[in-house]
């Protein structure tokens, strides 16, 4: 029996040179199995499910849990003593489907699509800036950051002004290097930041999520910290991750220069709307896995998981998977990847998606066509990729024109 030791450790590395592709030790366990034990950073052993017919499956699985404070819950790095608050989505229904049904009207698709001329603004303004400034610049800094950071306090009701201060709370909180208690601060000021704009908005509601929080706050429905803490959520999860697949996606379409191509020269909504998933699919920033915990002994692959036993479901080789992506490695925008799982499955995928979706349409659609000369200002290998953290991406992006 292979012991605790000799278990392979998860996370695990990229292969040197190869930054848009999963860890090879990985696709070696997807090679093998569905389901393998890996070890993590306390010694615990969970299960790495590796392939993507076994994760949609689980996680549509009721009797598999997204509450962290269970036993077994296979936590990606310490909890802060006392904890930092538990979002939503790290909860089960009843309770998850009560507070996500207070944020869900903002992000249906009818709703996101009326948001799209005003997105563009932001997008087309940003390039103004961009192309009246330094050259080379960080796209990152200048770009790939404020566009998702002006949506979603746009829809927040958030005052942009203060992005220096939540971008770098952020940021220390999805470092997974950072300590227990650098998180904890991160979080208890954001929370504290939030807090302070919910009773505002309390006293002086307008058409924003932030205001009808707070009216759900004043009926009783909500408390506010409850309010705080959904806040806080938003605000991460809308500008950080879009934020990295802005970057990471425009270095990989500059890496792969006939892909660039069909969105440069073409104007094609569906090709544009193919070429976000397919991306979405291929660069899979969300790569530290889902986490879950089994209620109930599951038979599944062959296997079986007890009751109490942690569950990672490594989305980044489940959109590898040759059974449902042929010739998962290579990069096109004329497949059809909508199948993918990068914003997860079941009642517990991403509630923004449709926005992540139109800002990245609109994004891919635009950049490359007003400044079609564009290029890299750097060797790939001398980008600074985020390896230490719960989300991929690039911390940097020189870019010339």
């Amino acid at each position: 029996m292979t012991s605790t030791a000799e278990l392979p450790e998860f996370p695990m590395t990229r292969a040197a040179g190869c930054p848009f592709d999963p860890p090879p030790a990985a696709r070696a366990l997807q090679e093998e199995a569905p389901l393998a034990r890996v070890r993590l950073w306390d010694g615990s052993t969970p299960w790495l499910v590796t392939r993507y017919a076994e994760q949609r499956a689980l996680l549509a699985d009721p009797r598999v849990s997204a509450d962290v404070t269970r036993p077994g819950y296979p936590s990606p790095a310490p909890l802060p003593k006392g904890g930092t608050g538990i979002s939503f989505i790290l909860m089960d229904n009843p309770e998850h489907a009560r507070l996500r049904k207070m944020v869900t009207a903002p992000f249906t698709i009818r709703r996101v699509a009326a948001m799209r001329p005003a997105v563009q603004k932001i997008v087309d303004d940003r390039i103004d800036q961009l192309l009246a400034g330094p050259n080379p610049v960080d796209l990152v800094e200048a770009f790939a950051l404020p566009v998702p950071s002006l949506v979603i306090c746009e829809l927040l009701g958030v005052p942009y002004t203060d992005h220096d201060f939540f971008q770098e709370n952020s940021k220390v909180m999805i470092r997974r290097d950072a300590k227990p208690e650098e998180r904890a601060a991160g979080y208890q000021a954001l929370t504290g930041y939030l807090d302070r704009l919910v009773g505002e908005k309390l006293d002086h509601p307008a058409d924003d999520l932030l205001s009808g929080l707070a009216v759900r706050v004043g009926a009783g429905e909500l408390t506010r910290f409850e309010a705080a803490q959904m806040g806080v959520l938003l605000l991460i999860a809308g500008h950080e991750t879009t934020a990295n697949m802005i970057a990471l996606g425009t270095l990989a379409l500059l890496e792969h220069p006939e892909q660039l191509a069909l969105l440069r020269e073409g104007d094609d909504p569906a090709l544009v709307a193919s070429a976000v998933e397919e991306l979405l699919r291929y660069l899979n920033i969300t790569h530290n896995g889902r986490r879950r915990v089994a209620l109930e002994d599951i038979e599944i692959a062959g296997e079986t998981i007890r009751a109490g036993e942690g569950l990672i479901m490594a989305n980044d080789i489940a959109n590898r998977d040759p059974d449902v992506f042929p010739a998962g490695d290579r990069l096109d925008l004329t497949r059809d990847a909508h199948r993918h799982v990068a914003f997860g499955f079941g009642v517990h995928q991403c509630l923004g998606q449709p926005l992540a979706r139109l800002e990245l349409q609109v994004v891919y659609s635009t950049l490359y066509r007003r400044i079609p000369t564009l290029a890299l200002a750097t060797e790939v290998g001398k980008v600074p990729f985020k390896h230490d953290g719960f989300v991929y991406g690039v911390y940097e992006l020189p870019v010339t024109w």
